[in-house]
């Protein structure tokens, strides 16, 4: 796949990468420039996210191609790693310590000048009280989830990577963190931060690198990803008295590409397999549609609304 290029000047870049666990590749030549600001890498569950993640920060080594962080390699060369902030989808942390012992551990791990004032200022940044004398095993999802972003921040970073951030808070903490990701990016760091949740990228920004079975399936402004996705065809299910009677009224109907039976089965009557490229147009013909055949309408359900088809689609394009 060629090159996406995202951003003017270039602080992370992927050049053909690959990588593979035994027969099993978890992404598969790979290529994009993403620059200054925020960049969303959207996916579902289980499409290579993470292994792209831990592959950019040096963490693991592409099996092929290459990665740059800032224009070196993360795994040679060492100095470019203080200027990457990692906030790891695992919950990994020195659970006995207080979240500020756990920043300040990391300010120093960094060589940072001042580690207690650096993890004061992270822990304020993320809401988090750093007199709180608890230890992080007393804290919710979401408080650890704050607790991971605040020690990514403790270097002052360029380059900032978070594998599912937002998972476990709740709406004004991803609110908050959202804000804090755009402020970042506008500050001129290189901001990339995957998610599954489309409208949590939307929040994001306008920027998305699109991941699904381990490829590169679509890349640039969200609105024309959104386009993308709301443009494929959609399957609906139709379930009705008189199935064969309906799908004769169906046929015709603007937008349907496609019509097939589902036998009635365990009890249940059969329905109509629609394909559509125009699912609110459809919706609104299907009950002129059912009052033409006289039929009764028992249910009209999407088949394909979940984010897997829409990257199932996407991939095949």
């Amino acid at each position: 796949m060629s090159a996406a290029s995202i951003g003017e000047t270039p602080m992370i870049e992927a050049d053909h990468a690959s990588k593979w666990f035994g027969d099993v590749v978890a992404v598969s030549d790979v290529s994009f420039r993403i620059g200054p600001g925020v960049t969303a890498l959207l996916g579902p569950n289980g499409a290579g996210k993470s292994t792209l993640l831990r592959m950019l920060c040096g963490l693991t080594p592409p099996d092929r191609g290459a990665v740059r962080i800032l224009g070196a390699d993360p795994r040679r060369d060492i100095s470019v790693r203080g200027r990457i902030g990692i906030v790891p989808q695992q919950e990994a942390m020195f659970e006995a310590l207080t979240a500020f012992e756990f920043v300040r551990l990391a300010g120093l791990l960094h060589g940072v000048g001042d580690p207690a004032a650096a993890a004061r200022w992270a822990l304020d940044l993320v809401e988090l009280d750093h007199a709180d004398h608890r230890s992080t095993t007393t804290y919710s999802k979401g408080m650890k989830q704050r607790v991971k972003v605040a020690q990514a921040l403790v270097n002052d970073p360029a380059v900032m990577v978070l594998d599912e951030p937002l998972t476990g808070l709740d709406p004004r903490q991803r609110g908050h963190l959202i804000e804090l990701f755009g402020r970042l990016g506008e500050q001129g760091r290189c901001v990339i931060v995957s998610s599954h949740v489309l409208d949590e990228v939307e929040r994001f920004g306008s920027r998305v690198l699109v991941v699904a079975q381990g490829r590169l399936a679509a890349t640039g402004d969200f609105r024309a990803i959104r386009d993308l996705m709301d443009d494929r065809p959609h399957r609906i299910r139709v379930r009705t008295d008189r199935t064969r009677e309906v799908a004769t009224e169906l046929i015709s109907s603007p937008g349907v590409l496609a019509v097939r039976l589902e036998p009635a089965a365990g009890g249940r009557p059969g329905a109509v397999i629609v394909d559509t490229t125009d699912a609110p147009v459809f919706r609104r013909s299907v009950a002129a549609a059912a009052q033409r055949a006289d039929a009764t309408l028992l249910e009209v359900s999407p088949l394909d609304d979940d984010l897997d088809s829409v990257f199932r689609y996407l991939v095949g394009r």
